[in-house]
């Protein structure tokens, strides 16, 4: 047909490619992070989520299964991951809103470039990763964190069975089965030696501290009787932490993963207690029994008074038919 020009042939397009990249050499330099939505229990449990992290080195596995993708429960394994671990040098995950303030725009307005956009404040995670000195990095695809994706669809046909065979119907159950049978055969069998036998974790140091940067932290203002406000509730600082300069401060609230809140100004921690709640006024009520005043009568308005057409000349002229340029219409012509 083409020789018969009765089709024209196009040129054909280049697919994206997303090229392998080499693993880095070191166990511990760069770890794969994310999180799985998958049906883990079938219809025998609650929805569960998989939070896997697989170095990029070696291929091993660090997961645990949890009720929610929440900011808490990817601290609760960051803190698992670092005490067995150490601290890695880097963290690769995609740009979710736990990992990456979006900026926000009007509806229509025009986008700036990366490079003009004013720095935004940093997420929950992001604020522990910098406080824990590891470096986050955001895959711009989710082939670039290939290794964590191909792990989730192992785990997706291999790992369900196994909770099926036996028997998990609970997240205390799958989570026992995942620690004991499923990241033990993976790291066994899936996992490689890495090109160097360096490891890159770095322990804590004494300026770190899990409990302070794995934390919910926002900041307050110290008032003039020396509280806090947090979550609507008033908390005094202990007499023995009061210094100067603490009034009309600003103060670091820390609400940390056991349910505890530090308070801290500057490098010391201060003691804290709830204030009583504030008594409420009552609000003044209506005095019963009172009488209303009855209403003045009214008087019929007199305005109206000999306002109405009587005299004959009056009268007719109301009948005579107004003329078409006192209604407002041309006449033809």
């Amino acid at each position: 047909m083409i020789e018969g020009k009765l089709w024209r042939a196009s040129r054909q397009r280049v697919e994206k490619i997303h090229p392998w990249r080499p693993r880095r050499s070191r166990v511990g330099e760069l770890v794969q992070w994310d999180t799985s939505e998958h049906a883990w229990l079938e219809d025998r449990g609650p929805k569960l989520y998989l939070i896997s992290r697989i170095d990029d080195a070696s291929s091993r596995m660090h997961a645990r299964f949890v009720l929610h993708d929440s900011t808490e429960e990817n601290m609760r394994l960051v803190w698992s991951y670092v005490e067995r671990h150490g601290r890695p040098v880097s963290y690769y995950t995609d740009k979710a809103g736990l990992f990456q303030t979006a900026p926000k725009t009007a509806r229509y307005a025009t986008d700036l470039a990366r490079d003009e956009r004013d720095p935004l404040p940093p997420t929950q995670i992001g604020r522990a990763l910098q406080e824990l000195d590891i470096v986050w990095i955001g895959a711009h695809s989710p082939q670039a964190k290939g290794r964590v994706e191909r792990s989730f669809q192992t785990a997706q046909d291999r790992l369900v069975k196994g909770l099926r065979v036996a028997g998990a119907k609970t997240l205390e159950q799958a989570n026992a089965y995942l620690e004991a049978e499923f990241i033990v055969w993976w790291n066994n069998t899936m996992a490689v030696v890495p090109a160097s036998s360096d490891d890159a974790h770095r322990p804590l140091g004494k300026e770190h501290s899990l409990a302070a940067s794995l934390s919910y932290v926002e900041t307050r203002q110290v008032g003039n009787g020396y509280t806090i406000q947090v979550d609507r509730q008033t908390w005094e600082i202990a007499r023995d932490g009061i210094c100067a300069g603490l009034r009309g401060a600003d103060v670091r609230v820390e609400v940390r993963l056991d349910g505890s809140m530090a308070v801290r100004f500057r490098q010391s921690y201060l003691a804290v207690s709830q204030c009583p709640p504030r008594p409420q006024v009552p609000s003044p009520k209506e005095t019963a029994g009172r009488a209303r005043k009855p209403a003045a009568p009214r008087t019929k308005s007199r305005w109206m008074e000999n306002f109405h057409l009587t005299s004959p000349e009056k009268t007719a002229l109301s009948k005579i038919e107004a003329t078409p340029q006192a209604r407002g219409i041309k006449p033809i012509r």
